[in-house]
């Protein structure tokens, strides 16, 4: 007989007790980088990056926009703390049409039959560029132990996984260049290298292109590292977009000069209000040969301990940026 005590397994029924409205309480809770994370492993899509909340589709707001790095779509989530209705399957037609979302994911308390079966309807009837989940959001407690939460899949797509797996080697492994390859595997790198070293930084799949992205905690606000072969550079970015985007860089520029003593280094400040879509707070490193692999460690190393201390001053300050100071 084992020795070891047992806890017993509590579901919490209510969901309202932890959150208690779906717009003000569950969703930004989902958009967090280790929520929207669980989510993603739950449907079997490797990373999920949060593109905005409460993104407005006419005169109607969908809850989540992400995108989907591994195929570069768009994925729309609708999230519900009751059992489904027909408002609900309405809205996620609507806004999947209005923001050409490929992957649409229903959350809710309880599916009825009705509302399965009108998910898997639509996944029959739509060419394989569209995926409709359905996921049912469960609360869970042992004892007096924080209470977890727990998705379960109530409808998906036929033969998801296979689809999943087959586009994303496509996106990947299609025409692919010499450059693209040394990217690709230097992401990798310093993805493997920050996870050795368990730093907070959590960058997105290696893709091959010339940057990663890393979240901030806040939409349209991103941490990038850049590698450019042909221009010789590295370069670790705070990147912000949307009509808030000078706002908050006013509000981090008043902070400069703590900021740069935290980083250790002296910033390049580019608001870019020239007809330019995004502002940068950059750091630069000049004349560095990726193509030369064997010098790949001391220049991943500069990126992991950058992206850490770029990280550790601006994460808080972009989740505590005032709206009503931007705008």
């Amino acid at each position: 007989m084992s020795k070891t005590k047992l806890g017993q397994l509590k579901k919490i029924n209510d969901l309202k007790d932890v959150w208690d409205h779906e717009t003000t309480s569950f969703t930004p809770w989902l958009a967090q980088e280790e929520n929207i994370a669980l989510l993603a492993e739950a449907i079997g899509i490797e990373e999920l990056v949060v593109e905005a909340q409460e993104k407005a589709v006419g005169p109607f707001r969908a809850d989540i926009l992400c995108k989907d790095p591994g195929t570069d779509t768009y994925v729309l989530i609708e999230n519900q703390l009751e059992k489904t209705d027909h408002t609900h399957l309405g809205q996620i037609l609507t806004y999947a049409a209005g923001l050409g979302a490929c992957t649409i994911i229903w959350i809710a308390k309880k599916f009825t039959n009705e509302h399965r079966a009108a998910l898997d309807w639509l996944n029959e009837i739509t060419d394989e560029r569209f995926h409709f989940f359905g996921l049912e959001v469960e609360l869970w407690q042992i004892g007096d132990s924080a209470i977890a939460p727990n998705f379960n899949i109530a409808c998906k797509p036929n033969d998801w996984t296979r689809r999943v797996q087959e586009a994303a080697k496509v996106v990947e492994e299609a025409s692919l260049t010499p450059r693209d390859l040394l990217l690709r595997d230097f992401w990798t790198e310093l993805r493997q290298d920050i996870e050795l070293h368990k730093c907070k930084v959590h960058t997105q799949k290696p893709l091959p292109q010339s940057w990663t992205n890393a979240a901030l905690g806040r939409s349209n606000i991103w941490l990038v590292a850049v590698a450019r072969v042909q221009k010789r550079s590295l370069g670790i970015h705070v990147a912000m977009t949307g009509a808030n985007r000078f706002g908050f860089f006013a509000q981090l520029e008043q902070d400069k000069t703590v900021i740069e003593a935290e980083i250790g280094h002296s910033l390049e400040w580019l608001k870019m209000d020239d007809g330019k879509q995004e502002s940068h707070i950059r750091l630069s490193n000049l004349d560095v040969d990726l193509n030369n692999r064997t010098l790949w460690p001391q220049h991943i190393q500069w990126m992991r301990e950058n992206l850490e201390a770029f990280h550790k001053a601006f994460s808080g300050r972009v989740r505590a940026l005032s709206i009503s100071l931007a705008e």
